[in-house]
């Protein structure tokens, strides 16, 4: 956690299905406090009550979760909404309905869903780019070669685990090469 936020990570994404409420909310609330202070954010995987309870930015819903403006409506302002998508349509829609930002993928082959027949590919996450009304992240096979390629497609950012583990526990190394993807997307970037 500390490395994530020593290097800019914009979202942490708690994602712990294994433990129960107590637990997990303990374990929420003390990365919280560890990102305190630093523009990271913390959102935890579908469970809103913990998220909630435990004072985290927000919550991160999968595809088949509650509904996002039921999850909107029964949380304080100012509270980060992000959901998982698989299409463009998909994306349009809960952009609308109160999403703050969407996952999309999975992109590229990856050995977490080995043989996964829904890849979506570059073509499908740039569609949903340009179709939502907010941010878009790539997830699935992501991998230092291909960061170029996915902020090519218009998306806002990557969601990744072995790209960000892989970067290593050096911390000056670990705040490079987050600078250095971060400056891929940030050459999609309108001047303002």
């Amino acid at each position: 956690m500390g490395l994530a936020a020593g290097a800019g990570v914009d979202l942490v994404h708690v994602r712990e299905r294994d433990l129960g409420g107590a637990a997990l909310a303990a374990l929420v609330a003390r990365l919280v406090r560890r990102a305190n202070g630093s523009p990271t954010r913390i959102v935890v995987n579908d469970r809103l009550d913990v998220a909630l309870a435990a004072g985290a930015s927000g919550v991160h819903l999968r595809g088949d979760s509650v509904a996002t403006d039921r999850a909107r409506g029964a949380s304080p302002g100012g509270f980060v909404i992000g959901r998982s998508v698989r299409t463009a349509a998909e994306a349009a829609r809960e952009s609308r309905a109160g999403a703050d930002y969407l996952v999309l993928g999975t992109v590229f082959p990856t050995p977490s869903k080995p043989g996964d027949p829904t890849l979506v590919g570059p073509e499908g996450l740039r569609a949903a780019a340009a179709i939502a009304r907010v941010p878009v992240l790539g997830i699935g096979g992501i991998s230092e070669a291909r960061v170029a390629e996915i902020a090519a497609t218009g998306a806002a950012g990557i969601a990744a685990i072995r790209l960000f583990w892989g970067a290593g526990r050096d911390a000056a190394a670990f705040r490079g090469a987050v600078a250095r993807w971060r400056r891929q997307f940030d050459l999609n970037r309108p001047n303002t």
